[in-house]
């Protein structure tokens, strides 16, 4: 075979994708930046750099696979250096390398099929549509033999929205500005040592693309206000399908809480009513949180006990009874100043068809503990939030979080709409403190409000 000129010119943020050392790299944000062909090329490089390797790419569906890396594959891979099999999906390279093409549709089942794989370079396309533990499960298969002589990588990409988006963020957005090198030590009980693990997010913006069309940037910019910051601007806090796009954390207005949903923390005056609000969780986490009452009627979430040690949307598998003791050493302060709290929980704690109900059994370790049944209409209770959200012309709202409430600021601004019942929210999120939030809110509804009017100044013909 003569020689192959390969016609690929990277951006600069695509070299930097590509010139990585992070063990897992997120090459994320604005649509239109090329990161779906970087991620084809990266692994084309790699596997012909090193003869007999194997890359896996992935997109969530085959539907989407084949349209868009497959598709990308095609166009770039000269024949001379290798030839598409659709029934194995996979480039077969000429230096005895592959590239597979794989999809996740049913991610319990299909990650699965992956079981016994030899992982040298996975890369996940758009992986904000994947859950952590998909993502977690594929990553436990990247390893190589030593003779081979490779260090195995991660790579993705992802625009914000979908339902990873609160992970991903966590994982790769949050920890550090983009394209510093996280270090995160590992330790090995077999092994007896230390190893570091890196990771890295690599900022993409429209304008990082040099060949994208101007009609798509005007496309974009046309977009509503959450979209277009999501696909034009890359920004994380702000993406399509959000479904309070609404919600402002703005620090610079912590302390007068004006026009901002978050604020500091405080000691809520003695006289305010005091709510706690549960959603029960086992094996996903359980969410309590406790609020006050103004005297506007306005709501503060203060603190939160949250079942949660790390890993998103995974639980920390707690008795009912172990459950309940946490949450009275959260009100003890409430407690020792003779303050009453109320209480509203999801309704199916109270369902004894199989034994000692959850509440039954959390009343057992804290007799205390009072909770009534919350009224469980999901979209009442989520129009609910909409209006508490609702800046009025002084630019206060009728709900804020202190800033020590986490868990609530990390996914409750993150959830998205649920695909197949629009108004709805996927519940295939970390939608734990939400919930609790809605049996709260239902249990003191607010009317709906009119929105402040603008005097305008009344036309005069005669001057």
């Amino acid at each position: 075979m003569g020689q192959v000129m390969l016609h690929y010119e990277p951006t600069a943020r695509q070299r930097a994708f590509h010139a990585s050392k992070a063990f897992e790299v997120l090459y994320g944000g604005a649509a239109g930046g090329g990161k779906s062909y970087a991620c084809v090329w990266d692994a084309l490089l790699r596997c012909l750099r090193h003869p007999g390797t194997e890359a896996f790419l992935f997109r969530r569906t085959y539907q989407e696979l084949e349209k868009n890396l497959v598709a990308i594959a095609q166009r770039v891979i000269p024949p001379q250096l290798g030839t598409y099999s659709a029934s194995h999906y996979a480039f077969r390279l000429v230096n005895g390398s592959t590239m597979r093409f794989c999809h996740c549709n049913n991610e319990d089942a299909d990650k699965l099929r992956y079981q016994g794989a030899e992982i040298h370079w996975l890369y996940i396309d758009e992986l904000t549509h994947f859950r952590r533990d998909t993502y977690e499960y594929l990553r436990t298969r990247v390893r190589a033999d030593r003779r081979l002589g490779i260090r195995p990588l991660v790579r993705c990409t992802a625009n914000p929205g979908g339902p990873g988006h609160a992970w991903v963020r966590e994982r790769f957005v949050d920890p550090a500005p983009p394209g510093t090198i996280i270090r995160e030590p590992v330790a090995s009980a077999i092994l007896g040592r230390t190893q570091v693990r890196t990771r890295q997010f690599i900022q993409a913006t429209v304008r990082d693309n040099p060949y994208i069309d101007d009609d798509y940037v005007f496309e974009l910019e046309s977009k509503p206000r959450a979209l277009r910051d999501a696909l034009l601007l890359g920004r994380w806090d702000a993406f399509e399908g959000q479904a309070f796009p609404e919600w402002t954390d703005d620090p610079a207005h912590y302390a007068d809480g004006r026009y901002t949903h978050v604020i500091a923390p405080f000691d809520p005056p003695a006289h305010w009513p005091r709510w706690i609000s549960f959603d029960y969780g086992y094996s996903r986490p359980f969410s309590c949180g406790v609020w006050a009452v103004g005297e506007r009627g306005e709501v503060y979430r203060y603190k939160e006990v949250y079942g949660c040690d790390g890993a998103p949307n995974e639980g920390v598998r707690l008795a009912p009874g172990d459950i309940a003791r946490r949450i009275e050493r959260a009100l003890e302060p409430e407690r020792r100043a003779g303050i009453a709290v109320f209480g509203v929980a999801d309704p199916s704690i109270w369902d004894g068809s199989r034994g000692a109900s959850v509440y039954d059994q959390m009343r057992e370790a804290v007799p205390a503990l009072f909770l009534s049944p919350g009224n469980n209409a999901r979209l009442p209770g989520k129009a609910q939030l909409h209006e508490r959200l609702r800046f009025d012309a002084e630019g206060r709202p009728m709900l804020q979080v202190c800033t020590t409430c986490r868990d609530f600021i990390r996914t409750v601004p993150a959830l998205a709409y649920d695909p197949a019942a629009v108004e709805d929210i996927d519940t295939r999120a970390e939608d734990h403190a939400y919930d609790e939030t809605r049996y709260f809110l239902m249990s003191r509804p607010l009317p709906p409000r009119t929105p402040p009017q603008r005097r305008t100044k009344r036309f005069d013909p005669l001057g």
